[in-house]
C-alpha cells in the first residue's frame, strides 16, 4: 500500500498520512482545519512487516482502508 505523509504546520511532531497521494476529500475539514498547512514530507510503501518509527504499521495500513487517512500524534509523556 502506498501512502504520503503530511507534516502539519501547527502542530508539532503530528503528521498526517494519506493513501492515495494528495486525496484529502475524506479527511475531515476540522481536521485540516486544525492541523494548518500541510507540507508533503515522504512517499512510503506500506508492506506488511515494515518498521515505522512511532506507528504500527498494521494500525496505519487498517485506518488507511478504512478511513482513507491515519493521523500520527507526538508521544505522550507522563
Amino acid at each position: 500500500m502506498h501512502c504520503t505523509i503530511y507534516k502539519s504546520s501547527k502542530k508539532d511532531d503530528t503528521y498526517l498520512y494519506l493513501e492515495k497521494g494528495a486525496d484529502f476529500s475524506r479527511v475531515p475539514e476540522s481536521l485540516l482545519k486544525l492541523l494548518g498547512s500541510l507540507e508533503r514530507v515522504m512517499d512510503l510503501e506500506l508492506t506488511p512487516g515494515r518498521r515505522l518509527a512511532r506507528a504500527d504499521v498494521e494500525q496505519v495500513r487498517a485506518q488507511l482502508q478504512s478511513q482513507g487517512y491515519y493521523l500520527q500524534m507526538p508521544p505522550q509523556i507522563y
